[in-house]
Protein backbone atom coordinates (compact mmCIF):
# COMPACT_ATOMS: atom_id res chain seq x y z
CA UNK A 1 0.00 0.00 0.00
CA UNK A 2 1.48 3.99 -0.93
CA UNK A 3 2.35 5.43 2.21
CA UNK A 4 -0.12 8.49 1.67
CA UNK A 5 -2.80 5.30 1.34
CA UNK A 6 -1.70 3.93 4.53
CA UNK A 7 -1.29 6.75 6.69
CA UNK A 8 -5.05 7.94 5.44
CA UNK A 9 -6.55 4.03 6.84
CA UNK A 10 -4.34 4.15 10.06
CA UNK A 11 -5.92 7.75 11.28
CA UNK A 12 -9.05 6.34 11.05
CA UNK A 13 -8.05 3.08 12.68
CA UNK A 14 -6.95 5.18 15.23
CA UNK A 15 -10.04 7.08 15.00
CA UNK A 16 -12.39 4.33 15.29
CA UNK A 17 -10.45 3.10 18.31
CA UNK A 18 -10.59 6.00 20.27
CA UNK A 19 -13.97 7.17 19.04
CA UNK A 20 -12.56 10.16 17.34
CA UNK A 21 -15.11 11.91 14.78
CA UNK A 22 -13.33 12.98 11.10
CA UNK A 23 -14.19 15.26 8.67
CA UNK A 24 -13.28 13.87 4.92
CA UNK A 25 -11.77 17.30 3.22
CA UNK A 26 -10.70 18.22 0.08
CA UNK A 27 -10.56 21.69 -1.30
CA UNK A 28 -13.26 22.75 0.45
CA UNK A 29 -15.66 24.56 -2.24
CA UNK A 30 -18.51 22.97 -0.56
CA UNK A 31 -18.46 23.61 2.95
CA UNK A 32 -21.41 26.18 2.58
CA UNK A 33 -23.89 23.18 2.34
CA UNK A 34 -25.31 21.76 5.86
CA UNK A 35 -24.32 17.37 4.55
CA UNK A 36 -20.58 18.94 4.16
CA UNK A 37 -19.89 18.14 7.85
CA UNK A 38 -17.24 21.11 8.05
CA UNK A 39 -18.86 22.67 10.87
CA UNK A 40 -19.43 19.41 13.22
CA UNK A 41 -16.67 19.90 15.35
CA UNK A 42 -14.53 16.76 13.69
CA UNK A 43 -11.10 16.52 13.04
CA UNK A 44 -10.30 17.39 9.27
CA UNK A 45 -8.79 13.85 7.26
CA UNK A 46 -7.36 15.89 4.16
CA UNK A 47 -6.87 13.78 1.36
CA UNK A 48 -5.72 16.08 -1.31
CA UNK A 49 -2.14 14.49 -0.76
CA UNK A 50 -3.84 11.34 -2.09
CA UNK A 51 -4.02 12.44 -5.56
CA UNK A 52 -2.98 11.98 -9.76
CA UNK A 53 -4.45 10.56 -12.52
CA UNK A 54 -4.43 6.38 -12.51
CA UNK A 55 -5.14 5.80 -16.25
CA UNK A 56 -7.27 7.63 -18.61
CA UNK A 57 -7.89 5.46 -22.19
CA UNK A 58 -10.08 7.76 -24.11
CA UNK A 59 -11.26 5.16 -27.00
CA UNK A 60 -12.58 3.55 -23.80
CA UNK A 61 -14.65 6.66 -22.57
CA UNK A 62 -13.00 6.01 -19.04
CA UNK A 63 -10.81 8.25 -16.82
CA UNK A 64 -9.54 6.69 -13.07
CA UNK A 65 -8.08 9.48 -10.55
CA UNK A 66 -7.19 9.44 -7.10
CA UNK A 67 -9.64 11.55 -4.74
CA UNK A 68 -7.43 14.43 -3.97
CA UNK A 69 -7.31 14.76 -7.57
CA UNK A 70 -7.79 18.53 -8.40
CA UNK A 71 -10.77 18.47 -10.64
CA UNK A 72 -9.55 21.08 -13.17
CA UNK A 73 -6.85 18.80 -13.89
CA UNK A 74 -9.15 16.02 -14.68
CA UNK A 75 -11.27 18.08 -16.71
CA UNK A 76 -7.93 19.85 -18.63
CA UNK A 77 -6.70 16.42 -19.47
CA UNK A 78 -9.96 14.93 -20.84
CA UNK A 79 -10.32 18.12 -23.01
CA UNK A 80 -6.82 17.35 -24.52
CA UNK A 81 -9.31 14.89 -26.47
CA UNK A 82 -12.20 16.31 -27.12
CA UNK A 83 -14.04 14.59 -24.31
CA UNK A 84 -15.72 16.01 -21.03
CA UNK A 85 -17.63 14.83 -17.93
CA UNK A 86 -20.79 15.07 -19.00
CA UNK A 87 -23.20 15.89 -15.96
CA UNK A 88 -21.40 19.54 -15.50
CA UNK A 89 -20.01 19.12 -12.04
CA UNK A 90 -20.28 22.56 -10.40
CA UNK A 91 -16.78 24.57 -8.81
CA UNK A 92 -17.94 27.11 -6.89
CA UNK A 93 -14.47 27.89 -6.33
CA UNK A 94 -10.85 26.96 -7.56
CA UNK A 95 -9.43 23.89 -5.84
CA UNK A 96 -11.85 21.07 -6.00
CA UNK A 97 -11.60 17.53 -5.87
CA UNK A 98 -12.58 14.39 -7.76
CA UNK A 99 -13.63 12.58 -4.45
CA UNK A 100 -15.33 15.84 -3.15
CA UNK A 101 -17.31 15.75 -6.49
CA UNK A 102 -18.34 12.23 -6.34
CA UNK A 103 -18.69 12.54 -1.92
CA UNK A 104 -21.06 15.53 -2.80
CA UNK A 105 -23.38 14.07 -5.86
CA UNK A 106 -23.69 17.58 -7.67
CA UNK A 107 -24.65 17.81 -10.91
CA UNK A 108 -24.98 20.96 -13.24
CA UNK A 109 -27.38 22.45 -16.19
CA UNK A 110 -27.02 19.20 -18.50
CA UNK A 111 -28.00 16.46 -15.20
CA UNK A 112 -31.57 16.11 -16.92
CA UNK A 113 -30.66 15.22 -19.91
CA UNK A 114 -27.19 13.12 -19.67
CA UNK A 115 -27.68 11.80 -16.16
CA UNK A 116 -26.40 12.83 -12.57
CA UNK A 117 -22.74 12.09 -11.13
CA UNK A 118 -24.03 8.34 -9.93
CA UNK A 119 -24.84 7.33 -13.56
CA UNK A 120 -20.62 7.92 -14.78
CA UNK A 121 -19.29 6.28 -11.50
CA UNK A 122 -17.92 2.67 -12.71
CA UNK A 123 -16.12 1.61 -9.98
CA UNK A 124 -14.83 3.47 -6.48
CA UNK A 125 -11.91 2.40 -3.93
CA UNK A 126 -13.19 3.66 -0.20
CA UNK A 127 -11.68 3.25 3.21
CA UNK A 128 -14.41 2.50 5.32
CA UNK A 129 -14.87 3.10 9.22
CA UNK A 130 -12.57 0.40 9.98
CA UNK A 131 -9.74 1.69 7.83
CA UNK A 132 -10.52 -1.03 5.67
CA UNK A 133 -9.61 -0.59 2.25
CA UNK A 134 -12.56 -1.55 -0.46
CA UNK A 135 -13.13 -1.76 -4.13
CA UNK A 136 -16.24 -1.80 -5.84
CA UNK A 137 -17.30 -2.00 -9.11
CA UNK A 138 -14.36 -1.59 -12.31
CA UNK A 139 -13.69 0.56 -15.20
CA UNK A 140 -16.56 -0.47 -17.89
CA UNK A 141 -20.66 -0.03 -17.66
CA UNK A 142 -21.29 -3.61 -17.30
CA UNK A 143 -18.80 -4.98 -14.10
CA UNK A 144 -21.55 -5.20 -11.02
CA UNK A 145 -23.58 -8.02 -10.44
CA UNK A 146 -26.12 -7.21 -7.29
CA UNK A 147 -26.22 -4.26 -5.32
CA UNK A 148 -23.90 -1.03 -7.08
CA UNK A 149 -21.92 -0.18 -3.89
CA UNK A 150 -20.00 2.39 -6.11
CA UNK A 151 -22.36 4.11 -6.90
CA UNK A 152 -23.70 4.36 -3.62
CA UNK A 153 -20.53 6.71 -2.91
CA UNK A 154 -22.26 9.52 -5.04
CA UNK A 155 -23.98 11.78 -2.38
CA UNK A 156 -22.99 10.29 0.39
CA UNK A 157 -21.12 12.89 2.03
CA UNK A 158 -18.55 11.11 3.12
CA UNK A 159 -20.88 9.37 5.63
CA UNK A 160 -19.78 5.89 4.36
CA UNK A 161 -16.40 6.01 4.22
CA UNK A 162 -13.06 8.15 2.84
CA UNK A 163 -13.36 7.94 -1.28
CA UNK A 164 -9.78 6.86 -2.27
CA UNK A 165 -10.33 6.42 -5.98
CA UNK A 166 -12.91 6.43 -8.75
CA UNK A 167 -13.15 5.59 -12.17
CA UNK A 168 -15.72 7.68 -14.28
CA UNK A 169 -17.41 7.16 -17.74
CA UNK A 170 -16.68 10.27 -20.31
CA UNK A 171 -18.17 11.53 -23.18
CA UNK A 172 -16.86 13.46 -26.60
CA UNK A 173 -17.76 16.86 -27.02
CA UNK A 174 -21.30 17.49 -28.78
CA UNK A 175 -20.42 18.27 -32.69
CA UNK A 176 -22.90 21.47 -32.40
CA UNK A 177 -24.15 23.52 -29.34
CA UNK A 178 -27.40 26.70 -29.52
CA UNK A 179 -28.72 28.37 -26.89
CA UNK A 180 -32.06 29.99 -27.66
CA UNK A 181 -33.94 32.64 -25.24
CA UNK A 182 -38.34 32.81 -24.73
CA UNK A 183 -39.70 35.58 -22.82
CA UNK A 184 -42.51 33.66 -21.05
CA UNK A 185 -44.06 33.34 -17.56
CA UNK A 186 -43.35 30.39 -15.55
CA UNK A 187 -46.32 28.22 -16.07
CA UNK A 188 -45.80 29.12 -20.34
CA UNK A 189 -42.07 28.11 -19.90
CA UNK A 190 -42.85 24.91 -17.84
CA UNK A 191 -45.68 24.01 -20.46
CA UNK A 192 -43.19 24.33 -23.53
CA UNK A 193 -40.45 22.25 -21.89
CA UNK A 194 -43.21 19.65 -21.16
CA UNK A 195 -43.79 19.84 -24.86
CA UNK A 196 -40.82 19.42 -26.37
CA UNK A 197 -39.82 17.28 -23.65
CA UNK A 198 -41.89 15.05 -25.66
CA UNK A 199 -40.13 15.60 -29.02
CA UNK A 200 -36.86 13.97 -30.41
CA UNK A 201 -34.80 17.21 -29.38
CA UNK A 202 -31.69 17.68 -28.55
CA UNK A 203 -32.40 19.09 -25.88
CA UNK A 204 -29.79 19.63 -23.06
CA UNK A 205 -30.11 22.36 -20.43
CA UNK A 206 -32.65 25.24 -19.20
CA UNK A 207 -33.04 27.52 -17.25
CA UNK A 208 -36.28 30.01 -16.82
CA UNK A 209 -35.88 32.84 -14.52
CA UNK A 210 -38.16 35.90 -13.04
CA UNK A 211 -35.51 38.91 -13.98
CA UNK A 212 -36.37 42.45 -14.47
CA UNK A 213 -39.94 42.33 -14.41
CA UNK A 214 -40.13 39.54 -16.67
CA UNK A 215 -39.73 35.79 -17.40
CA UNK A 216 -36.81 34.40 -19.71
CA UNK A 217 -36.45 30.84 -20.55
CA UNK A 218 -33.35 29.72 -21.95
CA UNK A 219 -32.58 26.18 -23.84
CA UNK A 220 -29.47 24.67 -24.71
CA UNK A 221 -29.17 21.99 -27.32
CA UNK A 222 -26.24 19.72 -27.70
CA UNK A 223 -25.60 17.36 -30.20
CA UNK A 224 -25.38 16.42 -34.06
CA UNK A 225 -25.09 19.53 -36.00
CA UNK A 226 -27.86 19.08 -38.38
CA UNK A 227 -30.15 18.10 -34.73
CA UNK A 228 -29.80 20.93 -33.54
CA UNK A 229 -30.24 23.63 -36.54
CA UNK A 230 -33.73 21.46 -36.94
CA UNK A 231 -34.87 22.39 -33.35
CA UNK A 232 -33.57 25.97 -33.81
CA UNK A 233 -36.44 25.98 -36.76
CA UNK A 234 -38.73 24.12 -35.24
CA UNK A 235 -38.71 25.39 -31.90
CA UNK A 236 -38.29 29.22 -32.38
CA UNK A 237 -37.22 32.07 -29.88
CA UNK A 238 -34.42 33.95 -30.10
CA UNK A 239 -30.94 32.49 -30.80
CA UNK A 240 -27.81 33.86 -28.88
CA UNK A 241 -24.42 33.86 -29.78
CA UNK A 242 -23.05 30.34 -28.18
CA UNK A 243 -19.75 31.84 -27.17
CA UNK A 244 -20.83 34.83 -25.48
CA UNK A 245 -23.73 33.03 -23.39
CA UNK A 246 -21.03 30.31 -22.48
CA UNK A 247 -20.23 32.11 -19.01
CA UNK A 248 -23.93 32.24 -18.09
CA UNK A 249 -24.37 28.51 -17.85
CA UNK A 250 -21.01 28.20 -16.73
CA UNK A 251 -22.35 30.69 -13.91
CA UNK A 252 -25.55 28.60 -13.58
CA UNK A 253 -23.58 25.91 -13.07
CA UNK A 254 -22.48 27.36 -9.98
CA UNK A 255 -25.10 29.05 -8.86
CA UNK A 256 -23.43 32.62 -10.00
CA UNK A 257 -26.14 34.04 -11.72
CA UNK A 258 -27.67 37.48 -10.38
CA UNK A 259 -30.57 35.26 -9.09
CA UNK A 260 -28.31 33.68 -6.77
CA UNK A 261 -26.18 36.59 -6.05
CA UNK A 262 -28.67 39.26 -5.02
CA UNK A 263 -30.11 36.49 -2.33
CA UNK A 264 -30.34 38.56 1.26
CA UNK A 265 -28.51 37.67 3.84
CA UNK A 266 -31.29 36.27 6.18
CA UNK A 267 -32.67 33.84 3.39
CA UNK A 268 -31.32 30.53 2.91
CA UNK A 269 -31.36 29.00 -0.50
CA UNK A 270 -33.60 25.60 -0.87
CA UNK A 271 -33.50 22.99 -3.45
CA UNK A 272 -36.30 21.58 -4.89
CA UNK A 273 -36.33 18.45 -6.52
CA UNK A 274 -39.67 17.86 -8.49
CA UNK A 275 -41.01 15.64 -11.00
CA UNK A 276 -40.13 17.49 -14.57
CA UNK A 277 -44.60 17.62 -14.91
CA UNK A 278 -45.07 19.38 -11.58
CA UNK A 279 -47.13 22.58 -12.06
CA UNK A 280 -46.44 26.41 -11.03
CA UNK A 281 -46.11 25.92 -7.15
CA UNK A 282 -48.27 27.92 -4.76
CA UNK A 283 -45.09 29.30 -2.71
CA UNK A 284 -45.64 30.84 0.63
CA UNK A 285 -46.54 34.91 0.81
CA UNK A 286 -43.34 37.02 0.06
CA UNK A 287 -41.76 34.49 -1.49
CA UNK A 288 -40.26 35.55 -5.23
CA UNK A 289 -40.52 33.14 -8.00
CA UNK A 290 -37.93 30.42 -8.54
CA UNK A 291 -35.32 29.52 -11.03
CA UNK A 292 -36.22 26.50 -12.87
CA UNK A 293 -33.36 24.31 -14.10
CA UNK A 294 -33.57 20.62 -15.48
CA UNK A 295 -36.89 20.96 -17.49
CA UNK A 296 -38.46 21.76 -14.74
CA UNK A 297 -37.22 19.08 -12.47
CA UNK A 298 -34.80 21.48 -10.21
CA UNK A 299 -36.30 24.72 -8.74
CA UNK A 300 -33.97 26.82 -6.61
CA UNK A 301 -36.37 29.36 -4.14
CA UNK A 302 -35.60 31.56 -1.46
CA UNK A 303 -36.83 31.94 1.92
CA UNK A 304 -35.95 31.94 5.24
CA UNK A 305 -35.77 28.46 7.21
CA UNK A 306 -39.51 29.04 8.91
CA UNK A 307 -40.71 28.36 5.66
CA UNK A 308 -38.82 24.91 5.63
CA UNK A 309 -41.92 22.76 6.77
CA UNK A 310 -44.23 24.47 3.62
CA UNK A 311 -41.80 23.81 0.87
CA UNK A 312 -41.05 20.41 2.00
CA UNK A 313 -45.38 19.84 1.87
CA UNK A 314 -45.38 22.20 -1.41
CA UNK A 315 -42.75 19.26 -2.88
CA UNK A 316 -44.22 16.31 -1.20
CA UNK A 317 -47.90 16.97 -2.62
CA UNK A 318 -46.39 16.38 -6.55
CA UNK A 319 -44.06 13.73 -5.60
CA UNK A 320 -40.46 15.80 -4.55
CA UNK A 321 -38.79 16.91 -1.49
CA UNK A 322 -37.38 20.00 -0.37
CA UNK A 323 -33.64 20.56 1.44
CA UNK A 324 -31.81 23.59 2.13
CA UNK A 325 -28.77 23.92 0.46
CA UNK A 326 -27.18 27.03 1.58
CA UNK A 327 -28.15 29.27 4.86
CA UNK A 328 -26.11 31.36 6.34
CA UNK A 329 -25.15 30.74 10.20
CA UNK A 330 -27.44 30.60 12.50
CA UNK A 331 -30.07 29.33 10.13
CA UNK A 332 -27.74 26.45 9.29
CA UNK A 333 -27.72 25.06 12.59
CA UNK A 334 -31.19 24.64 12.54
CA UNK A 335 -31.58 24.26 8.69
CA UNK A 336 -31.88 20.26 7.12
CA UNK A 337 -29.62 19.15 4.54
CA UNK A 338 -30.20 15.84 1.82
CA UNK A 339 -29.97 13.58 4.70
CA UNK A 340 -33.53 15.19 6.98
CA UNK A 341 -35.55 11.56 5.95
CA UNK A 342 -38.99 11.80 6.40
CA UNK A 343 -39.27 8.16 4.98
CA UNK A 344 -39.29 5.78 7.91
CA UNK A 345 -38.15 3.01 5.37
CA UNK A 346 -35.58 4.96 3.70
CA UNK A 347 -34.40 6.49 7.06
CA UNK A 348 -33.92 2.41 8.13
CA UNK A 349 -31.98 1.67 5.00
CA UNK A 350 -30.05 4.66 5.77
CA UNK A 351 -29.37 3.86 8.91
CA UNK A 352 -28.22 0.26 8.26
CA UNK A 353 -26.03 0.83 5.34
CA UNK A 354 -23.74 3.70 7.94
CA UNK A 355 -23.36 1.36 10.28
CA UNK A 356 -22.06 -1.44 8.24
CA UNK A 357 -19.84 0.98 6.36
CA UNK A 358 -18.95 3.05 9.77
CA UNK A 359 -20.21 1.05 12.87
CA UNK A 360 -18.00 3.52 15.31
CA UNK A 361 -19.36 6.31 14.04
CA UNK A 362 -15.99 7.67 12.39
CA UNK A 363 -17.62 9.65 9.49
CA UNK A 364 -20.61 11.88 11.23
CA UNK A 365 -21.70 12.76 13.90
CA UNK A 366 -24.93 12.66 12.97
CA UNK A 367 -27.72 9.40 14.25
Amino acid sequence: MDAALSQISQRVCAAAATRTRLHIAGGGTKAFHPDSGATDGAERLDMRAWSGVVSYEPSELVVTARAGTPLAEVEELLAERGQCLAFEPPRYAAGGTVGGMVAAGLSGPARASVGAVRDFVLGAEIVNGRGELLRFGGQVMKNVAGYDVSRLMAGSWGRLGAITEVSLKVLPFAPAEATLRFECAQDDALARLHAWGGQPLPLNASCWVHDEGRGQLYVRLRGARAAVEAACRSMGGERLDSDGVRADWDACRDQRLPWFADRAPDLALWRLSLPQTAPVLQLPAGVAAPLIEWQGGLRWVQAAPEHGAQLAELARAVGGSAHIFIAEYPCSKRASGLFDLNDPALAAIHQRLRHAFDPAGVFSAAP
